[in-house]
C-alpha cells in the first residue's frame, strides 16, 4: 500500500486532483468529508463542539451551522485550535479504519487540506501538492465559488503559504492553468504513484 497525503490550498483544484485519481483507481480518504460526518446530529462530535462553542452554532434543524462556526474559527487561531483539538482525533481514527480496509497493493489518496499546516508529512509515503498562484486561488474562490473577496482572504490567510506548502511536497501539481492542462500531470503522477505501490 502506498499511502499517499494531497494537499493544496484553497481554490488550487485539489478536488478536481483527487476525483482523477479515484477515476484511475486509486482509493480516496477525504478529511474533509469525514471531517463533516464526525460532527453530524447525535455524535459525540457535534456533542462536544456545542459544549465549547455553545448553542449557536447549531441550526434550526440540528445540524451544524458551518458558516456560523466558520466565522468564529476564522477569526481567531485560538477558537481554531479549539475546535481542531475536538475534530482532528475523530478525523484520524476514522480515517485509519478507512486505510486498515484497502487491499495491499493500493493506492491510498488521504486529501488532507490541512497537512501542511498540522506537519502531518510524516504519516504519509508521498506528499503531492496541488499549486496554484494566490491570484488564481482569489480568482476562483470569487468567481466559481461565489465568496466574497474579503472572505476568500480570510480562508486564504488561516492557511499555509505556497511555500510551506512546496516545502513538504515530493510532487507538485501546477494547476494555474485551464482544467485541460490537469489530466494529463495528474496521470503521469499516477504512474509514478502505481510503480511505487507496487515495488
Amino acid at each position: 500500500m502506498l499511502k499517499v497525503g494531497l494537499t493544496g490550498g484553497i481554490g488550487a483544484g485539489k478536488s478536481e486532483v483527487s476525483r482523477l485519481f479515484v477515476s484511475y483507481g486509486a482509493v480516496l480518504i477525504d478529511a474533509d468529508k469525514i471531517a463533516r460526518e464526525v460532527v453530524e446530529p447525535g455524535t459525540p462530535g457535534l456533542a462536544a463542539v456545542v459544549e465549547a462553542f455553545g448553542p449557536g452554532v447549531l441550526a434550526a434543524d440540528g445540524t451544524l451551522d458551518r458558516p456560523k462556526l466558520g466565522s468564529i474559527v476564522f477569526a481567531d487561531a485560538d477558537r481554531r485550535a479549539e475546535l481542531n483539538a475536538i475534530v482532528h482525533p475523530l478525523v484520524g481514527a476514522r480515517s485509519a479504519e478507512l486505510e486498515a480496509a484497502a487491499g495491499e497493493d493500493t493506492v491510498v489518496i488521504h486529501d488532507v487540506p490541512l497537512l501542511a499546516e498540522n506537519r502531518l508529512a510524516p504519516l504519509y509515503d508521498l506528499i503531492v501538492v496541488v499549486d496554484a498562484a494566490p491570484e488564481t486561488q482569489l480568482d476562483r474562490l470569487v468567481r466559481l465559488r461565489g465568496m466574497s473577496e474579503p472572505d476568500a482572504r480570510a480562508r486564504m490567510a488561516a492557511q499555509a503559504t505556497r511555500e510551506e506548502r512546496r516545502a513538504v511536497a515530493d510532487i507538485v501539481i501546477d494547476n494555474d492553468g485551464p482544467l485541460e492542462a490537469l489530466e494529463p500531470q495528474v496521470r503521469k503522477v499516477w504512474a509514478v504513484l502505481t510503480e511505487r505501490a507496487s515495488s
